[in-house]
Order: structure tokens, then sequence, then C-alpha cells
């Protein structure tokens, strides 16, 4: 991803633009153009037809980009993904593990790590548990993005914490759930239906208005960006909330578990 993110600066600097006079040329955000640039964000397909076009290039950009290697394609805890989450404008998660990891107490992200097999040492826990919990901020910005959370109810009754730990983490959703643009739905055990067994997922719509998605497994992760792929991410994502319960009964399931109704 670096290397095609360096032949895009390369093509861009012979053919005379700067980044902002590029991002105008096709419509996006300049920021966009210097995360490609940095190899922080994957050229989608599409995006590398446009430039290729413009600058002349004769399809190199969309050769590069069909022929990425898999390694770019299915990076570790990737950072391009992190610079999506902070910059969207409009995020989705579906969770079936665990808690979503922007919604998580400092205890019970503390959990998930120290449960991970290989075992981390202790700094790589704290160093992780202390990024994970800085993902709240994500929640609070000036400008804050629309987010929609579905968590299957198994989720809540894992208990990786003790009962005062799991008690503040209940209390912790239940705050969430009456931010202002953040939604928070419980899909229950006794629905017949649901529309995601293959597992968890994130779509993300990024402030020039892609779309992505995130994919985590066992022994990976992967930054989605096909259109194909998306959208049928998207249209399980757009069953699952019709699946689950409403925002507001879910927020009388979290006083329920809580003894407080």
């Amino acid at each position: 991803m670096k290397l095609v993110g360096q032949l895009v600066a390369v093509f861009r600097q012979a053919a005379g633009f700067t980044q902002a006079q590029l991002a105008e040329r096709i419509n996006v955000h300049e920021e966009t153009i210097s995360s490609i640039e940095q190899g922080r964000r994957p050229l989608k397909p599409d995006m590398a037809e446009v430039l290729d076009g413009l600058l002349e290039t004769k399809k190199a950009l969309a050769t590069a980009v069909e022929n990425m290697p898999e390694v770019d394609l299915i990076p570790a805890w990737a950072e391009e993904y992190m610079d999506y989450e902070r910059e969207s404008v409009a995020l989705s998660w579906f969770d079936n593990q665990v808690i979503p990891g922007v919604l998580q107490t400092e205890r019970y992200a503390e959990a998930v790590f120290r449960n991970r097999v290989p075992a981390f040492g202790e700094e790589e826990i704290t160093a992780q548990t202390a990024a994970r919990v800085k993902r709240h901020e994500i929640l609070h910005r000036n400008r804050p993005p629309t987010i929609s959370f579905v968590i299957w109810e198994p989720v809540l009754m894992l208990q990786l914490v003790d009962d005062e730990d799991h008690a503040v983490q209940l209390r912790h959703l239940r705050a969430c759930a009456e931010l202002p643009g953040v939604c928070i739905q419980v899909l229950p055990l006794d629905r017949k239906s649901h529309a995601a067994l293959d597992g968890p997922f994130t779509l993300m719509e990024t402030p020039d208005h892609q779309h992505v998605a995130y994919c985590e497994t066992q022994r990976g992760s992967q930054l989605i960006s096909d259109p194909n792929e998306v959208s049928i991410l998207a249209q399980k994502y757009a069953m699952l909330r019709a699946q689950a319960l409403t925002p507001d009964e879910t927020k009388a399931l979290f006083d329920r578990l809580l003894g407080e109704q």
C-alpha cells in the first residue's frame, strides 16, 4: 500500500499538482490524498482509474491496485483503519464476541487483552489498553459522527471482569446510549433470524463519502473497499438493525440488567 501511495505522489508531482489541487480536481478532501500517499489509506480501484486519466499514467495506478500483495490487503491491527475510524462521519458496528472497542471501559479492555493467546506481556497490555481507551474520543468530538451499534446479547452476558466492573461496563453502555448521534441496539437471543452469522464487522463513511468496511478474524484483519463487498455488509447491517431491539428497548434491557427497573 505504501508503494502505491508513493506512485500517486510521484505521478502527482510530475503532473504539476499539489495535494490540494489534485484533491479539488477529483472532488475529495486534501487529507484523503495525503493519507493515500503516506500509505495510511488504500487507493480504491475507481479512484485509481480517475487518477490514471487525470495524470495520464496509462493505467499504472489501476494495475498497481489490482496486483497489490495480499499482505497489504490484510494488515495486522491496521493503522489505516484507525485513521478511518477517527475521521469518519458515520460508523456502524456489529459485534458478537466482545463489546465494541470504542465502548469498552478501561478494566474491560484490559481483560480483553489479558485473554489474548499467545499472551501479551504487561507492557503490551498496558499500551494496548491505553490505545483502546483513547478511542473514546471519537464519541466526544466537537462534531461527533453518527454512530450505530448492534451488539449480540451473549456479549452482555460474557463476564470478563468481576461483578463490580461488569456493572460499571453496563452503566457505561447505558450512558453512551444517551450521547448525541449514538444509537445502541441489542440483538436478543430469542430471535429466530440473524443476518450476520459470519461474524463481526464495521462500516465507515469518510468525510468525502467513501464507504469502506473492516472485518476481524482469528488470524488477521481486513480493510474492504470493493463497493460490491461493502454493499453486501451494508445490507446485512440494515437487516440486523431491523432484527434487533429498538434503542429504547435496549436502554430498558440495560436498566433491567443493572437492577434499576
